[in-house]
């Protein structure tokens, strides 16, 4: 195999005290909510927000002076870009990051606020992954592989060192998967201290990669998902290796499960994760069944979320729990009839934030309005309340995103 539990154990010495040792604590309420007995690590807290930083270290501790004087290069959108270049600034390693065109803007500023020289290059990551390998080979600088290393490998392995030195009773870990790296390296780590323990990785269904290698499926794959952080579509060849030997299971979660799990912890546990470190908790729920009375870890392995993403995802949740929602009325076009519907909706409690009032485009009769109010409500038994005191008033009511709506018609 491509690595060794003796490797993450030597790891785990180079990154004492260099490292946050992140807590992993028990979770009271998601474990009444899934019938697990869920224990949470938090990698989110670590400097650079996620546990990537963790084999960035390990590699770079383990250079030779030649090559810390020559440097290093890395190729990254996010969460790896910034762990390289905020430990070789420390160790005072000269550091380049290739990133691709499209990055967002702030993961470029960040990695260059750590003092790395960034490249844009490449409008996909095969690109600039190619670039990257040509550049390293010109400029004689070692590369830090994001993932498919296995000193990379064993640094991220000892997220699972700790999580069972804090909590060794778990029974299974819950690990995301992109390339593939933080679930070799936690599996050899919890199998050389516990053989019996369950690794489960957990992909987006719309980035299934390793689930396709490893059930030799052919996978279809998405242009985006919320879990940008694992949308790899080549994982390692030798993470490959581990994931054959000791995952014994890939569940994929879907879009909408992503968003709620990260609005769930969030709200539950207070923490802000990416859609990354959201999936074994959307995995969890999705699968209560299988995981009940087990005791499981889930890795909340980064919280690097664009505002905008994270402000997208809150409103999003709000409108599938009922409690953000678009009401459509046809009402005469009279004066005073608005006013008479918002009074309606006032006094059961509904909060009217926006109303839009249609005559021109509709196909209704000529003296017929159309008028979509956006409300808050107290959630989906409230939302139905209304509506039906709308109903009972003679107003045809509907709710123009009923998909997100089953339990209201």
């Amino acid at each position: 195999m491509s690595l060794a539990f003796e490797q993450v154990q030597a790891a785990a010495e180079r990154l004492r005290e260099n490292v946050l040792l992140t807590p992993c604590t028990y979770a009271r309420t998601l474990s009444q909510i899934t019938g697990a007995e869920v224990y949470l690590k938090f990698e989110n807290q670590q400097f650079t927000a996620a546990f990537k930083e963790r084999g960035a270290l390990n590699k770079l501790l383990s250079l030779t002076a030649a090559e810390r004087k020559r440097g290093v290069i890395a190729m990254s959108a996010g969460n790896h870009a910034q762990g390289v270049a905020y430990h070789a600034k420390r160790l005072g390693v000269p550091a380049v990051i290739v990133m691709p065109r499209h990055t967002p803007s702030v993961k470029v500023e960040h990695t260059r606020a750590h003092g790395a020289e960034v490249i844009l290059e490449g409008d996909s990551f095969d690109a600039t992954r190619s670039f990257t390998f040509k550049l390293a080979k010109k400029r004689k600088l070692t590369l830090i592989h994001p993932y498919d290393d296995p000193l990379v490998m064993a640094g991220q392995g000892t997220v699972a060192l700790e999580m069972l030195a804090q909590q060794p009773d778990l029974e299974t870990l819950l690990v995301p998967i992109g390339g593939g790296g933080l679930i070799a390296g936690m599996a050899v780590a919890a199998k050389g201290i516990n053989p019996k323990i369950e690794i489960i990785g957990v992909q987006s269904i719309r980035f299934p990669a390793m689930a396709g290698l490893l059930k030799r499926k052919t996978v279809q794959f998405e242009r985006f998902t919320v879990a940008e952080g694992i949308a790899v579509k080549n994982p390692g060849r030798l993470t490959r290796r581990v994931v054959e030997k000791l995952v014994s299971d890939i569940l994929l979660v879907g879009e909408h499960e992503i968003e709620d799990a990260v609005l769930m912890l969030l709200q539950i546990e207070k923490t802000v994760v990416e859609g990354a470190g959201a999936c074994g908790l959307a995995a969890l729920l999705k699968n209560k069944r299988r995981f009940r009375g087990k005791k499981v870890g889930l890795v909340l392995c980064g919280g690097n979320i664009d505002l905008m993403i994270l402000s997208s995802i809150i409103q999003r949740g709000l409108a599938r729990s009922g409690h953000l929602i678009r009401l459509r009325v046809e009402t005469r076009d009279v004066p005073g009839e608005l006013g008479h519907l918002s009074g309606l909706i006032g006094a059961a409690g509904g909060n009217i934030l926006e109303v839009h009032h249609q005559r021109a485009f509709s196909a209704e009769p000529l003296q017929t309005a159309i008028v979509d109010f956006t409300l808050q409500t107290r959630g989906l038994d409230h939302l139905a309340g209304i509506v039906k005191i709308l109903r009972d008033g003679g107003h045809r009511t509907s709710l123009p995103d009923r998909d997100a709506l089953p339990r209201v018609s």
